[in-house]
């Protein structure tokens, strides 16, 4: 091989390890910017498109960013995933119609959007306890 060619591919592998680097670094968190605590019982109230109000109720288990716990609405229940960046919390139950919580937390209360079978609402949520 030439000098030129040996020099291409060691700038190849030293852009492809640069952005390995980067990629592994930019999924932790940031430095002294841990998730919200948001484990705990929660009462939901969520507000439907078709105007109708109910109540749901999340049992939330936090290990760092991962979510997992129950689930309870008025029609279903079960177990969900989830996660949380700093503030942003996603939530999606495992049931017959998926339910998917996207808020935002601070202290005791969690506020945003809830989907379900197309549809969208919005809801407000609080610690029962921790």
């Amino acid at each position: 091989m030439t000098k030129p060619k040996i020099r291409f591919m060691g700038l190849c592998f030293t852009i492809l390890l640069s952005t390995l680097a980067i990629s592994a670094f930019a999924q932790e968190p940031l430095p002294g910017k841990l998730p919200a605590n948001v484990a705990g019982q929660w009462t939901v109230s969520a507000l439907g498109e078709d105007g109708q109000v109910h109540t749901d109720y999340l049992t939330i288990r936090q290990n760092g960013s991962v979510l997992t716990g129950h689930f309870k609405g008025p029609n279903q229940s079960g177990s969900f995933n989830g996660s949380i960046n700093q503030q942003h919390v996603v939530i999606r139950s495992n049931t017959r119609h998926p339910v998917t919580f996207r808020g935002r937390a601070e202290g005791d209360t969690i506020q945003g959007t809830v989907s379900v079978m197309g549809r969208h609402g919005e809801f407000h949520a609080w610690r029962q306890s921790q």
